[in-house]
């Protein structure tokens, strides 16, 4: 592949670079038809849609045998024909979104566009996946708090295009598919290793969290299926005997970005414990920082997603963040003094076991959602406090060389990302000569 500036022209718009002379700056509306034709009966193969991997089979991401969504029926479900653009409208400025290699059906709330004339769909999925159009999806958004901001059909419809020639768009495409290709298949690799290192870790940090580090230690009945022993010199209590409950704040797209340290969603879901310095900002007032206060010990808990593999997954705060504040999607709980110490707290709530707890309860339609009634009904196990600092010690030793194998593991995939988003960035911006 050869990279060269070619003879640009100016867009005219601040957000957009400039492009070869000989392609067109047209509206989506002049591109895609929106479609919203329903399905009869509901049987045919329900579509997910995810910033990771664009529109997939929802069966393709459950076990064989399982139920794949609770709704009673998918009848009146939109239907998606392959080369069709699928939309989560309140995620589309985080890249949820993507062009369908599947015939199905998708949640009568996303969107669902079909290309014009004789233009390639799969240059426009790539197109849209850059960071620079996310931005402008989000700045198109409107809703009155974080968690509601929505992509309606009229606002996107407005955004301009870099369109080339259609013989450019199918050039642009094969090499991205190919170079993809090669990533993809590198991913995976480095992605089955992690997968082992963290089965591995999982592993040591369960058996110590559900059975201590005492080999000798008597063990006693709990009569939970999925936990069935434990210490007998354990107590064994339901979450809402341990601590408080909060939802987090919700509030409109121009709080954000601005402000006191925010924590979000993300910060949660990738990590064990809180990062020191979050790079969230939000305005917030005395009352907020209060009221969604982030201090030591807290422990935060994923509330809302796509799937119910993602919800339940618990981030604790190590050190109180000053004036910080956190997200609508989040659930802080603050357990009472001298019950869990934060360390222990780490590794105890993203155990393994608690997997089964959530899947088994959640209520999965269109969007999982974890209320706090049933994060409360969470069994909590509490050692002595003493131990608790024994096990966290134990834990934090035996795993330490796996964390750096996996660190270095994911920092490559990372790597490899940030390439292949920079060359589709020049791809779509026509940067690559032909």
């Amino acid at each position: 592949m050869i990279v060269a500036e070619m003879e640009n022209i100016k867009t005219g718009k601040e957000w957009m670079p400039n492009i070869p002379e000989h392609w067109q700056m047209i509206r989506v509306k002049n591109l895609f038809n929106e479609i919203d034709k329903r399905s009869l009966t509901g049987k045919e193969d329900l579509l997910s849609v995810s910033q990771y991997t664009g529109v997939t089979l929802r069966k393709d991401s459950f076990e064989e045998g399982k139920e794949i969504t609770n709704a009673k029926t998918l009848k009146g479900y939109k239907i998606v024909e392959q080369g069709d653009l699928v939309v989560n409208i309140m995620l589309a400025w985080n890249g949820c979104l993507g062009i369908s290699s599947y015939n199905g059906i998708t949640s009568p709330a996303y969107c669902v566009y079909r290309v014009k004339n004789e233009h390639n769909p799969e240059y426009f999925g790539y197109l849209f996946s850059t960071s620079l159009y996310k931005g402008e999806f989000r700045k198109r958004s409107t809703g009155i708090i974080e968690s509601r901001l929505r992509l309606y059909s009229d606002a996107f419809f407005r955004i301009f295009c870099f369109v080339p020639p259609k013989d450019e768009q199918n050039k642009i495409v094969n090499i991205l598919n190919s170079e993809s290709v090669k990533i993809t298949h590198f991913i995976q690799t480095k992605q089955r290793f992690i997968e082992l290192l963290k089965e591995q870790r999982q592993n040591i940090i369960t058996n110590a969290v559900t059975k201590g580090i005492d080999e000798m230690a008597k063990m006693k009945e709990t009569g939970i299926e999925w936990m069935p022993q434990i210490p007998e010199h354990w107590d064994i209590r339901r979450l809402r005997y341990v601590g408080q409950c909060q939802n987090g704040l919700n509030k409109g797209a121009e709080y954000f970005g601005t402000g006191f340290p925010f924590i979000s969603y993300i910060d949660v879901y990738k990590n064990e414990s809180l990062p020191f310095h979050v790079n969230g900002l939000a305005v917030s007032s005395e009352e907020d920082r209060i009221n969604y206060s982030v201090v030591e010990g807290d422990i935060f808990f994923t509330r809302t997603s796509e799937t119910v593999d993602e919800i339940g997954f618990s981030s604790v705060c190590l050190s109180t963040i000053p004036n910080a504040t956190f997200s609508g999607f989040l659930i802080r709980f603050r357990p009472n003094r001298n019950f869990l110490f934060a360390g222990f707290s780490k590794y105890f709530f993203r155990c393994k076991v608690h997997r089964a707890f959530f899947v088994k309860e959640m209520l999965l339609v269109t969007r999982a959602s974890l209320s706090q009634n049933l994060l409360k009904n969470l069994p909590v196990l509490l050692p002595p406090i003493e131990e608790q600092k024994q096990i966290a010690n134990f834990i934090e030793a035996e795993t330490r060389i796996l964390d750096i194998a996996i660190s270095k593991a994911e920092r490559e995939i990372e790597l490899i990302k940030e390439y292949r988003e920079a060359m589709i960035a020049e791809a779509v911006t026509g940067k690559i000569k032909f």
